[in-house]
C-alpha cells in the first residue's frame, strides 16, 4: 500500500534554460552512467560518470531543492529518473515500556564501555521515497512499517541510515531491526523479512546496508548478540544460507565479487575479514587485522580488494583475490598493508589509480597508490573541512569531500594536492553525494539537493522508468 499520509515540502525550482536528458539506455552509453544502484555508486568505489559542477551555494546552480520529511542519512540511489531515498519520522505518539532496552543487556561488547539505557521512544514511521530527477516531486512513498525504536541510536545517526539498493525490477530498503523490504518501482511491497532485534555497542546504531548481485541480496548482521551474515533470493524473498559470525558490532556493507568465475561476498569485520562462497555460504578465506567498530565499505580494483578501519587505531589492507585460501594473515595474498590515518566511518574512494581518505573523522586527507601502497601526500588539511562522515566521490578528474556542515571541498585527481574549489549549503550534511551525468545530489538532514549548471529540464526530456500516476 502506498501511504499518503505526509507529502513532500513544496518544491523550489531554480529557473534557468532547459537541459536534454538521454531518454533511454543507448548503444552509444554505458548503464553506468545512468543510475546509481548503490550508496557507493555503479562502481561501488566511489567513481562517478560525467561532469559536474564545480562550484554551488544556495543561490548558485541549483536546479532543485525539496525538503525531506523526518530524518536519515542514508545516501539515495538513483535508477533512470528516479531517486529512492528512506527516512524515519517521529510522531506524537509514545513508546511503551517493552519497546524500551532491557537494563540488563551489557552493550560493552570487546573493549567497549556499557551502554546507557534509554526511556520508550515515541513511535517512528519508516518510509522509503521515490522522487523525480527531473523536479524534485514526489512520485511515490511507501510506509513500510511502524514502531518504537528500542535503541535510538548515536545521537549523529538516524533510524534510517541503511542505503537501499536496486537492480532496476525492485528496491531493496533494509531497516535493520525494523525489517528488511522488498519494493516494486511503483512502490508496493513485494516481500519482508524480520531478522529480529539488533543490540549495537553501546547502542550506537545500525547502518549496514544491503549488496545485491545476480539473483542473491545479502545482508550482514553483526552486532553484541548472536552476529550472522544472510542470503535471500531477491526475486521471492526464501533465505538461501546464513552463517554464523564471530563479530561484534560493525557496520561496513558487504562487496560482492567475481574470482575465478564464482562470486564472493566480501565482508570487513573486527575480527577478520572474510571472504564468503556467494553460492553456499562457505567462508573462502580470512584475514585478522582491522581495528574494532569497522565501518568503511570495501573498494576494488585489478584482482585486489582494499580493506580499511580507523577506530583506535588504523588499518588498511591490499588483498589479491586470486588463489585466496584459508588465513591470509601471513600470505602472499595480502599484497600490501598500511598503518596510519585511515578512516572511522567515510569509506576510502579507489578513483585514477589512488586510495584517497582521510584520518578518521577528520579533514586529513590521504592519497595513496593504490597498487603499491606508496603515499603520494598524507595528513594534508581539507580547507575548511573538520569533520566528515560522508565518503568522498571522484569525477572528472576532481575528487569531492563533504564535511558534516555542508562544506564541499573539491581538490584534483592528480598525484599532488590541489584544491579546485569551496562549496556551502545551508544544512548539516552525512550522506555521500551521488553524481550522475551534469548533476550532483546532495542529501542533507533537513533537505535533498539538485546541484547543476544547467537548468530545470523541459517536460518531455526526462528519463523513462515506469509508472508516474501515483503522485
Amino acid at each position: 500500500m502506498i501511504d499518503r499520509g505526509f507529502v513532500l515540502s513544496a518544491v523550489l525550482l531554480i529557473t534557468a534554460a532547459a537541459a536534454a536528458c538521454p531518454q533511454e539506455v543507448k548503444s552509444d552509453q554505458e548503464p553506468a552512467q545512468l543510475h546509481w544502484p548503490t550508496w557507493r555508486g555503479p562502481t561501488e568505489n566511489g567513481e562517478a560518470f560525467g561532469n559536474p559542477p564545480l562550484k554551488w551555494s544556495e543561490t548558485e546552480n541549483v536546479r532543485w531543492k525539496v525538503a525531506i520529511p523526518g530524518l536519515g542519512i542514508s545516501t539515495p540511489i538513483v535508477w533512470k529518473d528516479r531517486l529512492y531515498l528512506t527516512t524515519a519520522v517521529s510522531t506524537e505518539r509514545g513508546g511503551t515500556k517493552s519497546d524500551a532496552p532491557d537494563e540488563n543487556v551489557d552493550r560493552r561488547g570487546r573493549g567497549g564501555r556499557r551502554g546507557r539505557p534509554q526511556p520508550p521512544a515515541k513511535v517512528h514511521e519508516f518510509f522509503v521515497i521515490a522522487i523525480d530527477r527531473n523536479d524534485g516531486s514526489t512520485v511515490w512513498q511507501t510506509k513500510v512499517h511502524e514502531v518504537s525504536p528500542h535503541e535510538m541510536g548515536h545521537a549523529t545517526g538516524s533510524l534510517a541510515s541503511n542505503s537501499p539498493v536496486t537492480d532496476g525490477e525492485r528496491i531493496y530498503a533494509h531497516f535493520g531491526s525494523r525489517g528488511l523490504y522488498c519494493l516494486d518501482m511503483q512502490g508496493d511491497v513485494v516481500w519482508k523479512k524480520d531478522l529480529g532485534q539488533m543490540r549495537t555497542r553501546n547502542g550506537f546504531g545500525e547502518g549496514s546496508s544491503p549488496a545485491l548481485h545476480g539473483n542473491t541480496l545479502v545482508v550482514n548482521w553483526d552486532h553484541e548478540g548472536d552476529s550472522f551474515v544472510v542470503a535471500f533470493d531477491k526475486v521471492s524473498g526464501d533465505e538461501l544460507w546464513r552463517k554464523s559470525r564471530d563479530e561484534v558490532t560493525s557496520w561496513s556493507t558487504p562487496r560482492i565479487l567475481e574470482v575465478g568465475g564464482k562470486a564472493q561476498a566480501i565482508i570487513s569485520a573486527t575480527t577478520a575479514s572474510r571472504g564468503y562462497d556467494l553460492a553456499t555460504g562457505d567462508v573462502v578465506w580470512e584475514c585478522s587485522g582491522m581495528t574494532t567498530n569497522s565501518i568503511p565499505s570495501p573498494c576494488y580494483a585489478d584482482g585486489i580488494v582494499y580493506l580499511m578501519s580507523g577506530f583506535r587505531g588504523f588499518a588498511l589492507q591490499a588483498i589479491r583475490l586470486e588463489g585466496a585460501k584459508g588465513d591470509l594473515r601471513d600470505s602472499e595474498n595480502l599484497v600490501w598493508a598500511y598503518g596510519s590515518n585511515t578512516s572511522y566511518v567515510p569509506s576510502a574512494l579507489l578513483y585514477e589509480g589512488k586510495l584517497w581518505f582521510v584520518r578518521n573523522n577528520t579533514g586529513r586527507l590521504s592519497c595513496l597508490d593504490a597498487k603499491t601502497g606508496k603515499e603520494f601526500y598524507t595528513g594534508q588539511k581539507l580547507a575548511g573541512v573538520s569533520s566528515i562522515y560522508s565518503s568522498p566521490v571522484g569525477a572528472a578528474k576532481r575528487v569531492y569531500f563533504t564535511s558534516r556542515d555542508g562544506h564541499t571541498v573539491v581538490i584534483g585527481a592528480g598525484d599532488t594536492y590541489e584544491e579546485l574549489a569551496e562549496n556551502q549549503v545551508d544544512d548539516e550534511v552525512d550522506a555521500s553525494l551521488v553524481i550522475l551525468d551534469d548533476e550532483i545530489f546532495l542529501r542533507g538532514r533537513k533537505s535533498l539537493y539538485c546541484i547543476s549548471e544547467k537548468g530545470p529540464r523541459a517536460k518531455g526530456d526526462d528519463v523513462k522508468s515506469g509508472d508516474k500516476k501515483r503522485p
